[in-house]
């Protein structure tokens, strides 16, 4: 008989979504009349931009033809889009990334996951708390981990807890650790990491041989000048830090898929011999062997959204989020809740109300308003008392949820 991996068995409750999506839909069977309104899970609700449509409308077209058909492309992403990440979103903003340091993928979600396979067993793992579940639940699944406690917090993880109380900006962590993952800007919080605060990181990192796991997908939808879009805007973060992005928020590819992860060459890793190994190969091995690429049509409608019309188009899709996001964060906080995020991020993080938990704020919510959001303990335990509101769906939807919020919160 074939075992199983029982590092699965030490997940303490299903991932947090499908959890969400269960009891939606056990609400929706019992009550077909309702008329619910997702402002849960970040995922995307508007068309994608017509310069992308464009594109892979073209894209399709040329595979109709033997001449331009094209088949198995290069696993790390065909290069004239690689170059125009590079040139765009990187040697744009004074960060000298190449385009040879770029992986196209079919998601950072995926990316920030499979990193671990070519990471060692035997690392001291940090993570904030609250955090995204996947950086949790990976190494969970990847036996780098011990059992959960009753907070749900596993043996053998560095948790760097982010409150209100300290801003939402969590601590160095008090000894050195190996690896360390951060979300800027944050998912769920909405908070938003200065250039000095970033720095303090990367000195960190370069003063422990720590490997920073940078999440920038949400980098788009920050409107301060001051803020930065990218750990490599900090001198020293190429020899310490991955970073994963993706085009699914804010060029609308959740159901598309594209994204890509930047390894810079000379960023390096301890081998068990105490050797040091450059990581970009690893990762380039990994791909190459797993992996078969991102298909021709949608790095073509990729590539668009770096020409004029892409960039003009995504620009108006991420301002009518934020637009979302800004009627959200003033909306609850004339209904009286204490509102944090909702500027240069997608997500609202609200207090929920008279020490109400934040799953049974989360039940209140879609029993009573037929709303529903993002527990903020299903991201962890300093999330406890928390709630997470998403920017993501029509206006309609947005302006009739904060009526059905405000009178639910009258009562």
């Amino acid at each position: 008989m074939a075992r199983i991996n029982d590092n699965y068995l030490k997940l303490a409750a299903g991932y947090l979504f499908p959890e969400i999506a269960r009891r939606v839909n056990a609400f929706a069977e019992a009550n077909p009349e309702a008329k619910l309104i997702k402002l849960g899970i970040g995922d995307v609700t508007e068309p994608l931009p017509e310069a992308i449509r464009t594109a892979m409308i073209r894209a399709v077209n040329e595979m109709g033809k033997s001449e331009s058909f094209h088949g198995y492309g290069p696993e790390q992403g065909y290069a004239w889009l690689r170059e125009a990440i590079a040139d765009h979103d990187y040697k744009a903003r004074g960060c000298e990334i190449d385009a040879s340091e770029i992986f196209v993928s079919d998601g950072s979600k995926c990316d920030s996951g499979n990193i671990l396979d070519i990471l060692g067993h035997d690392n001291t793992i940090a993570v904030c708390d609250p955090v995204y579940p996947v950086y949790v639940d990976t190494n969970v699944m990847a036996g780098h981990t011990g059992g959960a406690n009753e907070d749900g917090r596993y043996e053998g993880l560095v948790y760097l807890p982010m409150t209100d109380a300290n801003s939402f900006e969590p601590a160095l962590p008090e000894s050195p650790v190996d690896v360390v993952y951060l979300c800027y800007p944050n998912n769920p919080t909405g908070a938003t990491a200065s250039r000095e605060t970033l720095k303090a990181w990367v000195d960190y990192a370069l003063a422990n041989n720590t490997l920073i796991l940078f999440d920038a997908a949400y980098h788009a939808f920050i409107t301060d000048e001051d803020v930065p879009h990218s750990i490599y805007e900090i001198e020293g973060a190429r020899k310490c830090a991955i970073e994963f992005r993706s085009f699914s928020k804010n060029a609308g590819f959740t159901g598309t898929r594209c994204a890509f992860t930047v390894v810079p060459k000379g960023l390096t890793g301890k081998a068990s011999d105490g050797s040091d190994v450059e990581i970009h190969g690893l990762w380039n091995r990994r791909q190459s062997t797993k992996f078969n690429g991102v298909s021709y049509i949608v790095q073509r409608g990729a590539e668009a959204a770096y020409s004029e019309e892409g960039k003009a188009q995504i620009e108006e899709l991420v301002g009518f989020y934020m637009e979302n996001a800004r009627l959200i964060r003033e909306g609850l906080i004339a209904a009286g809740m204490t509102v944090f995020g909702g500027i240069n991020a997608p997500y609202v993080w609200v207090k929920t109300p008279d020490g109400v938990s934040s799953w049974d704020f989360f039940d209140q919510l879609l029993n009573e308003a037929h709303v529903v959001g993002t527990p903020g303990s299903g991201f962890g335990a300093s999330g406890e008392g928390y709630f997470r509101i998403s920017a993501f769906n029509s206006r309609e939807n947005v302006e009739e949820a904060l009526q059905r919020i405000g009178a639910k919160l009258a009562v």
